[in-house]
């Protein structure tokens, strides 16, 4: 919560300050917040399920033409995944004794910088596309495991911040449409290009719906 309060306010400065210089008439900041629905896809990745977080942050488009500009952001985005499975357990002659019920959810939170290429197709409606780096804050599994013969289940949560790469690249597509009174909408889909962890090809799968304010 503290790295979050403290976002908070760099990002009310950030917006403040930004509407005070002198020159800068062009450039509009604003804010956004939205949901993430994010999981982790990789070759040697098995099967995983949607995580559902959010993400909240600011911006500045910075006009090119009447119908381009370019579009910094600094936002504070949660992602991960969740995955079911199984694993047996066995006896010294090798007999299956039990079956254990694995129920984990991976949190992955960053400071991510997407730079946004936007294009007005129409008045108020734009597709934009463009790279991003995330730096890692967090990096936490909860893990529930129990029996699928006595039901018992116990939890746990692992760090793996150690484990895992601190910076994270990819690419985003998506639209947007913004009404007069700088209220905006925004679809995007963020696909990770580097590994996340240091022993596993997965990488980040995020699809986001954001609304925001521009000033």
């Amino acid at each position: 919560m503290k790295k979050l309060s403290l976002l908070i306010f760099s990002l009310t400065a950030f917006v403040t300050t930004g509407q005070e210089m002198e020159g800068f008439q062009d450039i509009r900041f604003g804010v956004k917040a939205g949901v993430n629905l994010a999981t982790v896809a990789g070759d040697d990745v098995e099967e995983t399920a949607g995580y559902i977080s959010f993400l909240i942050g600011g911006t500045a488009e910075i006009p090119v033409s009447e119908r381009f500009s370019i579009q910094p952001e600094i936002l504070y985005s949660q992602q991960g995944f969740t995955q079911d499975g199984t694993v047996s357990v066995t006896d010294v002659n090798g007999t299956v004794t039990d079956n254990i019920a694995l129920e984990t959810t991976g949190r992955l939170d960053y400071l991510i910088i997407p730079i946004m290429a936007k294009y007005y197709v129409s008045e108020g409606f734009s597709l934009e596309a463009g790279p991003q780096i995330g730096f890692l804050l967090n990096s936490k599994f909860d893990v529930d495991a129990g029996s699928l013969t006595t039901g018992d289940f116990g939890s746990t949560t692992l760090n793996l911040f150690d484990n895992t790469k601190k910076f994270d690249f990819g690419v985003n597509l998506g639209a947007g449409y913004q009404l007069n009174s700088g209220l905006n909408f925004g679809l995007r889909y963020n696909l990770g290009l580097t590994d996340i962890f240091e022993a596993s090809d997965a990488k980040n799968s995020v699809l986001q719906v954001s609304v925001g304010y521009t000033f």
